[in-house]
């Protein structure tokens, strides 16, 4: 199949790092070596024995607010472990470092710790069985199906790492439980949350329709394929900002649209057309995730002045979205060839890690370094495990 190109590609880019240079060979070492220190660092600092588990900060916020949740106020403070969101971040980072080096320790890691710390999260009293959002021993909790979305599409992965049925299994269980939450209002589309269903969002439809992908490639099952094709079509129609094709969060049962812009959103949805538009051949998916990509480029980079004096063009979300826009990046530069975007934002990791990581090893909320908090959340550094290991996979090219 001919592939259509809509922004230029592997440009030099002086507005970037102040001038053209070339990265080292080193890179893929480097940025494994980075990821692998960073995951020692977490799996020693938040470690949690009393569990099992993770804490929810390093070092452990007395006075944390959880401010995500969609219920239950007692659980948004004075929790011992961290919540499934940031936790889950641990489970990608191990399944990609296992996917980019082979290495067994990786897999030790998940089998021994990550995998038995996850089903502490496992729902088996309400049905269709599912993962909550705190573990089980503290009672019920809100039950998210984008939280459900990231962990299925997880274990397709390291399904077609191992080959072990279980893994398979458990994410056509969680596509059962996240499609239990589509209905008929506005014309059909996923909730959010199970128990506040007064919304349908990008962050729990275009994650759903990577996993439909991921479990047809798998399966080689139709209905997989169909599911993908009609929740594409349903977030498109509804939450496509179509004057820049970058997505809006959600959109209310009152046909209220919120208008705010995640990188991680609109990642999705180009994760989600490339992989369409491999399966099917339609250019329009492949089209779609390019106009998506350039849209959020200029949309959600803005330029940062370092000590140094140079400008350097950011990713200014927070780290796990921007991990999650990375996931569709990448596979659009390994359709199309445009390194531009996927090298943006390595190139702001690795200043990241280079200039802003503290005494403890661990990195904040903002990667130029600009903003400093004391309390370094779980999910800012589980995220930059598969950052980096997904890093290690990028050509050396010139910026």
């Amino acid at each position: 199949m001919k592939v259509k190109v809509l922004s230029l590609a592997f440009l030099c880019l002086p507005f970037l790092i102040g001038g053209c240079a070339t990265r080292k060979t080193s890179d893929k070492t480097s940025d494994l070596s980075v990821a692998d220190s960073l995951l020692t660092n977490i799996l020693s600092l938040y470690n949690v024995e009393k569990h099992g588990l993770l804490s929810e900060t390093y070092p452990v916020n007395p006075d944390n607010q959880v401010t995500y949740l969609a219920d239950g106020s007692e659980q948004k403070k004075g929790q011992e472990v961290s919540f499934l969101w940031p936790y889950s971040g641990m489970l990608s980072g191990c399944v990609s470092l296992y996917k980019t080096t082979g290495n067994q320790k990786y897999k030790e890691i998940l089998e021994k710790q990550i995998l038995p710390g996850l089903e502490q999260y496992w729902d088996n009293i309400r049905e269709p069985f599912c993962y909550q959002s705190y573990p089980m021993f503290n009672g019920k909790s809100d039950r998210f199906y984008d939280d459900n979305d990231w962990i299925a599409i997880d274990f397709c992965d390291y399904y077609e790492l191992t080959k072990e049925p279980a893994y398979l299994e458990k994410a056509e269980a969680l596509h059962k439980y996240i499609y239990s939450g589509w209905s008929d209002e506005l014309g059909g589309g996923i909730f959010w949350c199970e128990q506040q269903r007064v919304s349908k969002n990008t962050c729990s439809n275009a994650p759903a329709t990577v996993l439909c992908m991921k479990l047809y490639k798998l399966t080689n099952k139709a209905e997989y394929l169909d599911w993908a094709k009609k929740t594409y079509a349903w977030t498109k129609q509804h939450l496509c900002d179509t004057t820049d094709y970058v997505y809006w969060d959600n959109i209310a049962l009152d046909g209220k649209v919120a208008t705010q812009k995640y990188t991680y959103n609109s990642g999705q949805m180009i994760q989600a057309g490339v992989l369409l538009y491999k399966d099917t051949g339609d250019e329009t998916y492949l089209q779609d995730a390019q106009r998506t990509a350039k849209g959020s480029f200029e949309h959600f980079t803005s330029r940062h002045r370092l000590s140094d004096g140079k400008e350097v063009l950011f990713y200014t979300s927070s780290p796990w979205f921007n991990v999650i826009m990375f996931r569709g990046l990448k596979a659009l530069y390994e359709v199309d060839g445009n390194a531009l975007y996927v090298n943006t934002m390595a190139e702001n990791a690795r200043y990241a890690w280079a200039n802003t990581r503290d005494e403890n090893g661990l990195l904040g909320h903002d990667w130029s370094g600009q903003k400093t908090k004391k309390y370094k959340w779980l999910l800012d550094n589980a995220c930059m495990l598969e950052l980096f290991s997904e890093m290690s996979e990028l050509p050396s090219v010139k910026l």
